[in-house]
């Protein structure tokens, strides 16, 4: 179990997941516990957007979003453009994930979707989340 905080700043990262099948976000949410992570889960798009609009910069900050890319009314790749039209949001790492290789990868990371994982997620993915947030992290202190 990796015991990792962002960049040694000692604050665990925080992801929000987005995943319209309860047992992939189970499965998920233990996954990133079990490797330190802080996970705030929902099952939808929508449901995504009104949580992050009711957090403020005082409360919970999410520092990457992961997203299925196929939930039905919001898809994760429609929940990625609208992440990234806002200007309160567009700074937010996305991951896309998916349990098939679909065409839309290439459309995700054109809008701006920084890794895109096939489901269900392993222990090198993970790896690869924090790679991703000592990244990110790395950027805003520049």
């Amino acid at each position: 179990m990796a015991s990792s905080s962002i960049g040694g700043t000692g604050k665990l990262p925080h992801i929000l997941v987005v995943d319209d099948a309860l047992v992939q976000r189970m499965v998920t949410e233990r996954l990133l516990k079990l490797h330190s992570f802080k996970v705030t889960t929902v099952d939808s798009g929508d449901k995504a957007l009104e949580l992050l609009g009711t957090w403020t910069a005082a409360m919970k900050k999410v520092d990457m979003i992961l997203t299925d890319y196929s939930m039905p009314k919001m898809t994760g790749y429609d929940l990625l453009k609208r992440l990234k039209e806002s200007s309160a949001f567009q700074g937010i790492p996305v991951v896309i994930m998916s349990s098939e290789n679909t065409r839309g990868i290439t459309r995700c990371l054109e809008e701006g979707a920084i890794d895109f994982m096939i489901k269900p997620l392993q222990n090198s993915d993970v790896q690869r989340l924090y790679t991703h947030f000592n990244h990110h992290l790395q950027i805003k202190l520049e």
